[in-house]
C-alpha cells in the first residue's frame, strides 16, 4: 500500500530556500560524552597511558564514554534536561520530539536520533536560536538543509518534498549482483504461495537473512514492497530455495523501480485518513490472516503496516474487523502525536474499509452469536466510533 512518485528532471535542493526547511545538527564522535553518570563504574588504565608503578589502579568515571551500554541513556537523559530547560515541550506519544511555540504561530519542531537532531519550524528566530544553543552546548556540528539521514535521500523545493533511497537501492542490488539484472512489473507473482517446507531445497540462510534485512529497511521509504518484505520475513529460519527466488524477484522489481519514493506537497489538507484491508488466512503454514493499513497527511502516505494476524480468523468479516481495529489503535496514536505539534485534529479519522460485514460488526453494540469468539481487545474499535 502508499503512493509512490517518480524524481522530475530539474529538481534540485537549494540552500536558499524558505524558513520551513528542515535542517540538521551531528555531534558525532562527541554525544555521549556530554552523559552524567548516575552509578560509580571504573575502567582499566588503557594501553599507551599505564601510570608507572600504579599499573593495579583504575580509572574512575565522571562522564560516560562510548561503548558504556548506560552511554546511549545517559546521552538522552542530559539533553532531555538541557531541551525542557531551554522552554521545549517533549511529546508525550513520542519521546524523541520536542516542540517550542513562541506567540501563536510561530513554532519549530525537533527530533533526536542518537547524535543527530533534525530541526523544522515556522520561525527562523527561533531555529537560529536553537542552532546556536547547540552548537555552544555540545560542539554539535551544523549541516544545514537536510539532504541525507540514515541511508534516505531528501529533496527539498518550494513546491514540495520527496524522500527516496536511490543510493541505497544502488549498492543493495550491487552487494547481491544484481545491478544489472532484468527488472520485473511487480515484487511478488500474482497467487503464489508461500510455506515452510515446499521441497525446493534449502538455500544459503546467511545471505537469505542479508536480503531480507535489506528489504526491511528499504521499506522506509518504499511500502509497495512492504508486504512481500513482511512476508520473507517469517522464513528466516531454514529458508528454501523457492523463498530465496523470491527475494531474487523482489530485489529485480525495485532495480525497475529505483527512482520510486514519496512526495509530500506543501499547502495540502491537514487531514489524517486511514486506509486498511486484510486477507484470509493467506498463511499456508497456520491459516493466519495478514493486516495491512496505511494512513495518508495531506497528500502522501506517512505510516503503514503489514502483519500477521495473531489468531485464526474464521470469517472475512473476522480477518477485516481485526485489521480495522489494529488500524485504529494506529490512527489514535497518530492522533496525539499530531496534536503534539500542532495540527490537531478536529474531526473524525476516516478509516477506509472495503467490507460490510466488518463494518456492520463495528456499528453493532450487541455482542451476539457471530462475534462472540473474537478476542476482546479488538473491539475497542467500537468505543474509538463512538467518541
Amino acid at each position: 500500500m502508499g503512493v509512490q512518485n517518480q524524481i522530475e528532471p530539474g529538481w534540485i535542493s537549494s540552500e536558499e530556500q524558505g524558513q520551513t526547511c528542515c535542517k540538521r545538527l551531528c555531534a558525532k564522535g562527541s554525544a555521549f560524552l556530554n552523559g552524567v553518570l548516575e552509578e560509580e563504574m571504573y575502567v582499566d588504565q588503557p594501553d599507551g597511558f599505564v601510570v608507572q608503578k600504579e599499573e593495579d589502579k583504575v580509572y574512575g568515571l565522571h562522564k560516560e564514554l562510548y561503548g558504556l551500554k548506560q552511554a546511549p541513556r545517559a546521552w538522552y537523559g542530559e539533553i532531555d534536561s538541557y531541551l525542557i530547560l531551554c522552554g521545549f515541550k517533549k511529546s508525550t506519544s513520542e519521546a524523541t520530539m520536542y516542540t517550542k511555540c513562541m506567540r501563536d504561530s510561530e513554532m519549530i519542531i525537533v527530533s533526536i536520533y542518537v547524535d543527530d537532531i533534525i530541526y523544522i519550524g515556522s520561525c527562523q528566530e527561533l531555529m537560529n536560536e536553537f542552532k546556536s544553543d547547540m552548537i555552544h552546548q555540545y560542539k554539535m556540528t551544523d549541516l544545514g538543509l537536510l539532504h541525507h539521514f540514515l541511508g534516505m535521500g531528501i529533496l527539498q523545493t518550494e513546491e514540495c518534498i520527496f524522500i527516496h533511497q536511490i543510493k541505497y537501492t544502488l549498492s543493495l542490488l550491487k552487494k547481491f549482483g544484481l545491478q544489472d539484472c532484468k527488472f520485473v512489473s511487480t515484487p511478488l507473482v500474482l497467487g503464489d504461495k508461500l510455506r515452510k517446507e515446499d521441497g525446493s531445497g534449502n538455500a544459503d540462510e546467511a545471505q537469505y537473512r542479508q536480503i531480507v534485512g535489506s528489504l526491511l529497511y528499504l521499506t522506509a521509504t518504499r511500502p509497495d514492497i512492504m508486504y512481500a518484505a513482511c512476508l520473507l520475513s517469517r522464513f528466516m529460519h531454514c529458508p528454501t530455495n523457492k523463498h530465496f527466488g523470491t527475494a531474487k524477484r523482489i530485489l529485480r522489481y525495485v532495480q525497475g523501480t529505483l527512482d520510486f519514493g514519496l512526495e509530500y506537497k506543501k499547502g495540502e489538507g491537514a487531514i489524517l485518513v486511514g486506509f486498511c484491508d486484510s486477507d484470509w488466512s493467506g498463511s499456508e503454514d497456520d491459516m493466519k490472516s495478514t493486516s495491512g493499513y496505511a494512513f495518508t497527511f495531506g497528500n502522501g502516505v506517512f505510516s503503514w503496516s503489514s502483519v500477521k494476524q495473531q489468531c485464526v480468523a474464521l470469517s472475512t468479516a473476522e480477518a477485516e474487523y481485526i485489521s480495522a481495529s489494529e488500524a485504529t489503535a494506529q490512527a489514535t496514536w497518530l492522533r496525539f502525536v499530531l496534536e503534539d505539534f500542532g495540527e490537531m485534529q478536529t474531526v473524525a479519522t476516516p478509516l477506509n474499509c472495503d467490507n460490510t460485514s466488518a463494518i456492520a460488526i463495528t456499528k453493532n453494540h450487541i455482542f451476539h452469536q457471530k462475534t462472540k469468539h473474537i478476542n476482546r481487545r479488538y473491539h475497542f474499535i467500537k468505543e474509538a466510533l463512538q467518541q
